[in-house]
């Protein structure tokens, strides 16, 4: 009875005190260097802004090098764009098979397949401006790690890439042209926003062990508590299946599943050896 009697006079003065929190969070004094202060000594240090503005300049120049690559390789990507939007309309049969219902539908298709081609051959120049940038603040090791680290990453998003085409792609078509008494006549623009949503998930998950060994190496990430979270981590891959799966059949959502908890495991065992990696090389670090 007394919790009960204690259970209604919270329900009541909950008002109240929330109000009483509320006024107390705006009259509080922050306990760090506030905002307002931090910009202004950044405003009358002179060498601290000069630092700031030669990054900003450092990292203009990498971003415009970065978005050069990209219209290039936008550019080149144009002229496979008709081979490429072919190629993947093989599982309907054909670009034939694929409606058209705006005038501009077409145009639309080709410039997205053209900038997602371009951004696909690009990714590891961009990325390797991004790293020319970060690489003075890095320490030597953490340097030549992230700088290996790229080839493997756009190799891993290709391999994504081409398991999805070969392997998950033709049997989740087939199910939603044929589901039904209704005859499918998909529309291009769909069509294609399906595909390369479908394409760009796998091809990024398919980076997860690398960047949980990168994780671990920099003591971010604990292999025990991966491989302690399995049961959580197969019901989480199950949810993103079950978003990025175009199909409701159960065969194509563990045909998308299956690859992530493979994926997981192996993260699993990589990071175990980036641990152990890391714990061989602390007792020189701490020497040194």
């Amino acid at each position: 009875m007394r919790k009960f009697f204690l259970g209604v006079g919270k329900a009541l003065t909950f008002p109240s005190r929330a109000i009483r929190s509320i006024i107390a969070f705006f009259r509080a004094e922050p306990t760090e260097q506030p905002l307002g202060e931090m910009l202004a000594s950044i405003a009358t240090s002179r060498e601290l802004r000069d630092a700031i503005l030669e990054q900003i300049e450092a990292f203009r120049k990498h971003l415009l090098r970065a978005l050069l690559a990209l219209i290039l390789a936008t550019i080149a990507g144009w002229f496979l764009t008709e081979p490429v939007i072919a190629l993947l309309a093989g599982p309907v049969g054909g670009p034939e098979r694929l409606q058209i219902i705006d005038l501009t539908e077409s145009i639309g298709v080709f410039m997205k397949i053209a900038v997602l081609l371009g951004l696909a051959i690009s990714i590891p120049y961009i990325a390797f401006e991004f790293w020319l940038f970060a690489a003075p603040g890095l320490k030597p090791r953490a340097r030549l790690t992230s700088l290996v680290a790229i080839p493997i990453t756009a190799l891993l998003f290709y391999l994504g890439i081409l398991f999805t085409y070969r392997y998950m792609l033709p049997p989740a078509i087939n199910f939603l042209i044929n589901f039904g008494e209704f005859q499918a006549n998909p529309t291009a623009e769909k069509y294609y926003n399906l595909l390369t949503r479908l394409l760009l998930w796998i091809g990024l998950f398919f980076e997860f062990p690398l960047v949980v060994y990168i994780l671990t190496s920099m003591g971010v990430v604990q292999p025990k508590a991966l491989a302690a979270r399995w049961r959580l981590a197969v019901i989480v891959i199950a949810v993103i299946a079950a978003v990025i799966t175009p199909t409701t059949d159960m065969g194509s959502m563990a045909l998308v599943m299956a690859p992530m908890i493979v994926l997981y495991f192996i993260s699993i065992g990589l990071s175990f050896a980036a641990s152990a990696a890391r714990n061989r090389r602390a007792p020189t670090t701490g020497e040194s």
